[in-house]
């Protein structure tokens, strides 16, 4: 859920081509001849769904940036790279395939709107699988993700390299969770009401409490959108009464950045909280899943209340803020509020003392019974 490079997010502009635009942009750029296409969701980018009649029907992803985003090509450079790193060490990330001129992107003008625009194109591999929105979450998948985002950060930090790696230090990127400050000046499109002052409860404690503790962190690269659209998941067992899941595929990498491995745990947190019919009991399962692979210090589980709490705001205020910049695209952009802002005020109504013992004793149960 990418918003630009700075804290701006009225500048960019989303890309408006339409199917026939985007079918004629994958023969010009890849030489691949479509089958069909068809639009998929997107937050700030374009994103179709491909199938090319070469090679027996593959199906890919046609990915549009931003006007914005695109005038950083080193950025999304790096992202790019980042996921074929992940696809070679065995994580289910997708690839680009390359231009007729053998990039792994390309600079193109298009799309239906006003202006001439340039927006950055790839055509990633399609992952199948289906998005952990879609199923009903049991503490064997949210364990799994927890696990996965400690793994994704600690490989990308240990061992991804890239002359361009710089260009993830994106110090007013207004989804780094470390810029929950940054909401104030989008507080705005709430309006006043209850919700526009638990946003403004959780801004001030995060700016008291948080931020002084940022040096105390273990910073590392920070995925930074592993919500429940952008993990896909499959089926691996039979059981109705009992499902088990695996991980298939890790999307969108296009929120990137340098930030803290803690922010990745309670960035996965308060997603996996979003359509859970027992929201609070998430956290610990997903902890336990992350301390797995890397265990939080004493400071990292002290803000871990506010992390998700930044989370929770920084996704409702930015999407409340975008929407009246695209209406066209408000169901799409105002997923997480339906359930969000019952979510982040139910946190607050329990309390943090509440919530951080529910999630600290769940997570304890597992180093005495770790799944298998």
């Amino acid at each position: 859920m990418s918003s630009g490079n700075d804290c701006q997010p009225q500048t960019l502009t989303k890309p408006t081509f339409d199917e026939r635009e985007a079918a004629e942009l994958v023969d010009r750029v890849f030489g691949l001849k479509v089958s069909w296409i068809r639009s998929l969701p997107s937050y700030d980018d374009q994103n179709f769904h491909v199938c090319v009649s070469a090679e027996g029907a593959d199906e890919y992803v046609l990915k549009i940036t931003n006007s914005e985003d695109s005038q950083e090509p080193d950025l999304i450079e790096v992202q790019t790279q980042a996921m074929m790193f992940l696809s070679a060490k065995g994580f289910p990330s997708a690839t680009p395939y390359l231009t007729k001129d053998g990039n792994i992107m390309s600079l193109e003008s298009g799309g239906t709107g006003l202006g001439s625009k340039k927006y950055m194109v790839r055509l990633l591999t399609y992952l199948p699988g289906t998005p952990v929105a879609k199923i009903t979450t049991n503490a064997q998948i949210l364990y799994e993700i927890g696990k996965l985002a400690a793994s994704v950060d600690k490989v990308l930090s240990e061992k991804f390299q890239h002359p361009s790696a710089k260009s993830l230090h994106r110090g007013q990127f207004i989804w780094n969770l470390a810029n929950v400050p940054l909401l104030d000046q989008y507080i705005y499109a709430l309006g006043q009401n209850k919700y526009c002052a638990v946003v403004e409860q959780v801004i001030e404690q995060f700016k008291g409490k948080v931020i002084p503790k940022l040096s105390s962190f273990r910073a590392c690269i920070n995925h930074g959108d592993l919500n429940d659209h952008n993990i896909l998941v499959d089926s691996c067992s039979a059981s109705l009464e009992n499902p088990q899941y695996r991980v298939s595929g890790i999307l969108d990498f296009s929120d990137m950045s340098y930030g803290y491995y803690v922010f990745e745990v309670a960035i996965a947190i308060m997603y996996m909280m979003i359509e859970s019919p027992d929201p609070l009991s998430v956290g610990g399962h997903v902890l336990a899943g992350f301390e797995s692979i890397l265990p939080l210090t004493a400071e990292e589980r002290g803000a871990l209340f506010l992390l998700v709490s930044g989370r929770f705001a920084q996704s409702l205020v930015i999407a409340a803020h975008t929407a009246l910049l695209y209406p066209e695209n408000k169901e799409y952009l105002t997923i997480t509020a339906k359930t969000g802002w019952k979510h982040l005020m139910t946190m607050f109504e329990v309390g943090q003392e509440a919530v951080e013992k529910k999630w600290f004793e769940t997570a304890q149960a597992y180093t005495h019974h770790a799944p298998a």
